[in-house]
């Protein structure tokens, strides 16, 4: 143990000014648990109490400012119920009101009339007059005649904590005690000095001194700036390290062969030649599989790049060297889809494939099981059903889980214990990850992306109209379907209100049949209230061609694949995330010909719905859409990440610190090349910090 921070581990009711009641409050209001923890509480913003204003100078503009001035009068007013005290403060340039609503007794007993306060405060407005409310009051010294010489660090505090005198003021008070019990030496060095040297940080037990209290905004920027790439790289560095671990201890089958299956399916039944980034992502599955160490591999395809083509042929590797290989869905529809593709493209080649769902009962189960169990099936595709104990397979040494995102950790991990030993994992997204998720989240995984479309594939054509706009839409439409093509149109899911949402839909679908009525045109409609085997038969209707048009809620935001369909019309669109947006519009663009996307919206629209709609309508790119979603919606809401186990970061943002980030991992990966045990004199301080805080964290793991 390392005895020089030993006094960080003390419990925080030991903390002068704290005690039993109060620790209590701070453990279950902030989790500030030990000396430790109130040290990483850090500051969300500080005050500039440098600056002292005159108070002709002051207007509504302004925040919180800092006068000096002496109190001229003081009058209690109001009723009984009701009573307030406000002072006058003057200065050589005006006066200003100051007021109390709160144990405003103890505040006219304190203060005194024709003496010098400086005074802190937020600016109101009050029957035409500037105020303050509750400001801080300090009398004039010599030392603060101009003013207090420092950046005030401003702490998030609770009602409740507030209700005990711990303010955001009285837990500054409550760190500064605790710093100056402190010296350097029990904040410990955790930073190799080769990198604090070639990015010019501070020295950590400096910087923690400074974020808490600084002289002036530079102290606070660098102090900031040296505790953002500490966190970064320590999560880098970990990421990195569970990465070269699962690369070196994690044993895998070994696929050592192109046989018969791949090479005559590439060869003679492959329906276009694969692009360049398919090419590439299969040579990295190629050398994975072939190395006697467990793939872990996730690849990342916009919205019809062609992962499912990756997939089979992966999957045909693994029957090529006698395994079997399963590929798991999060829908019923997209396992069919999936299943449906499959079978046709696999239709004049001995392999063997099967699907199984919830639907999918009694003997006709039991002979998939009895097939899968004695090797007879070599590709099983499925929903979560796969996981079921009752699926046994002979031989599995894939397993690829698409849309990964929507499965939990503890369900995708029942696929991997389906041998001996752990099959390969492949994991899909068409959900593209912003490329700083990538580094944190998915951090100790290899990463695969497909960044080109098919050829013969057109962009979408993206536009937004609104409700003004909407007979030239359905004109449009009927456009289309004179040429034959089908449309979307789709409307969105409130989970709270399922009642609103389907009033909301049969609303919709009423005036869209009076806007195409029958016999001239049909039109399905799809939404989550309908029995299985309804929906089911009304996306089949659409599919086949039997209606020209889908009303639908978002239910068909994955699985619905219909070439033919080239407008898809997004309702509402306002009440849509960016990533649902550009997954709703893959629904359309499968085919050769033009597609077309209309956002539609109300007449007036939301500073952040324009935005939004300002993406969609100049780019298809999904990596650059998602790069947006998280910058606009922050990374904690990106689908998938939370239960993916994001980094919980105290300072840093991956959207806004991202060069930040980069230089954290590049410098993690040349540290790790050169001393993958950290055992370099160099680099023991980084051992040691690490040992210490071993299981405190959690990190992704797909696996």
């Amino acid at each position: 143990m390392d005895f020089r921070n030993a006094i960080l581990s003390n419990p925080i009711e030991y903390l002068k000014g704290v005690g039993p009641q109060r620790g209590e409050l701070l453990r279950k209001e902030i989790g500030v648990h030990t000396f430790r923890d109130l040290l990483y509480y850090f500051p969300f913003r500080y005050v500039d109490r440098t600056n002292v204003e005159k108070i002709i100078s002051l207007h509504m503009q302004m925040d919180y400012v800092q006068i000096r001035g002496k109190i001229t009068r003081m009058e209690v007013i109001g009723d009984k119920r009701a009573k307030r005290l406000v002072a006058t403060l003057r200065d050589e340039t005006g006066e200003i009101s100051l007021v109390w609503f709160q144990g405003w007794q103890w505040v006219e007993k304190s203060l005194q009339t024709n003496v010098a306060y400086l005074v802190f405060g937020k600016i109101a407005v009050f029957n035409g007059y500037l105020q303050m409310s509750h400001p801080e009051m300090d009398l004039v010294t010599e030392e603060t005649a101009t003013g207090k010489q420092f950046l005030e660090p401003v702490y998030y505090t609770t009602e409740k904590l507030k209700a005990r005198g711990l303010t955001a003021k009285a837990i500054g008070k409550l760190t500064k005690n605790l710093l100056e019990q402190l010296s350097p030496g029990e904040i410990p060095e955790n930073i190799p000095t080769s990198i604090l040297q070639q990015y010019r940080l501070m020295d950590r037990a400096k910087a923690h001194f400074k974020i808490h209290l600084p002289v002036n905004e530079d102290d606070a920027n660098l102090a900031r700036r040296r505790l953002k790439f500490e966190e970064l790289f320590i999560a880098q560095i970990r990421i990195c390290r569970l990465k070269i671990r699962r690369q070196q201890s994690s044993r895998g089958f070994v696929f050592n062969t192109v046989g018969d299956a791949f090479n005559t399916f590439y060869n003679e039944h492959l329906p276009f030649t694969l692009t360049g980034a398919q090419k590439r992502v299969l040579k990295e599955i190629r050398q994975d599989t072939a190395t006697g160490r467990q793939m872990n591999r996730l690849i990342q395809g916009d919205v019809g790049s062609g992962k499912t083509m990756v997939a089979l042929l992966t999957m045909l590797l693994a029957v090529d060297n006698g395994f079997q290989a399963c590929l798991m869905a999060p829908t019923e529809i997209l396992s069919q889809q999936h299943y449906k593709s499959i079978s046709e493209l696999l239709e004049q080649m001995p392999v063997k494939v099967a699907l199984l769902t919830g639907n999918v009962k009694g003997k006709a189960r039991k002979q998939i099981l009895k097939a899968v169990e004695e090797g007879e099936i070599h590709i099983l595709i499925g929903t979560h059903a796969l996981l079921e104990p009752q699926v046994v397979f002979k031989n599995l040494g894939m397993a690829i889980v698409d849309e990964q995102h929507r499965f939990g950790v503890a369900q995708r991990a029942r696929l991997w214990q389906k041998n001996t030993m752990p099959p390969h994992i492949l994991v899909m997204t068409a959900t593209p990850i912003p490329r700083t998720l990538a580094m944190t989240v998915y951090g100790d995984l290899d990463v695969s992306v497909i960044d080109e479309l098919p050829p013969g594939r057109k962009p979408i054509t993206t536009v937004h109209r609104t409700e003004f706009q909407r007979p030239q839409v359905m004109d449009f439409i009927k456009e289309e379907i004179r040429k034959g093509r089908q449309a979307y149109i789709v409307y969105p899911l409130i989970e709270d209100s399922e009642t609103l949402d389907y009033e909301n839909l049969m609303k919709g679908y009423e005036e869209v049949k009076a806007f195409f009525p029958e016999p001239q045109y049909y039109i399905s409609m799809v939404h989550g209230r309908q029995p299985v085997d309804m929906k089911e038969t009304n996306m089949q209707r659409f599919v086949k061609g039997d209606t020209q048009i889908m009303v639908a809620t978002t239910v068909i935001e994955v699985g619905v694949n219909v070439p033919n369909a080239s407008v898809m019309v997004i309702e509402s669109t306002e009440r849509f995330g960016l990533s649902q947006l550009h997954q709703l519009r893959g629904r359309v663009g499968r085919g050769a010909e033009q597609s077309f996307c209309i956002l539609m919206t109300g007449n007036k629209v939301g500073a952040d719905s324009k935005e939004r709609i300002q993406v969609m309508v100049q780019t298809n790119d999904g990596f650059v859409i998602s790069e947006k979603d998280m910058e606009l919606r922050g990374p904690g809401d990106i689908e998938g990440t939370r239960q993916s186990g994001l980094i919980d970061l105290k300072l840093a943002d991956i959207v806004e610190d991202r060069p930040i980030l980069e230089a954290a991992r590049a410098s993690a990966e040349k540290l790790l090349q050169e001393d993958p045990d950290l055992s370099m004199p160099e680099n023991q301080s980084l051992q040691q910090f690490l040992a210490a805080q071993q299981g405190k964290s959690q990190w992704s793991k797909i696996s």
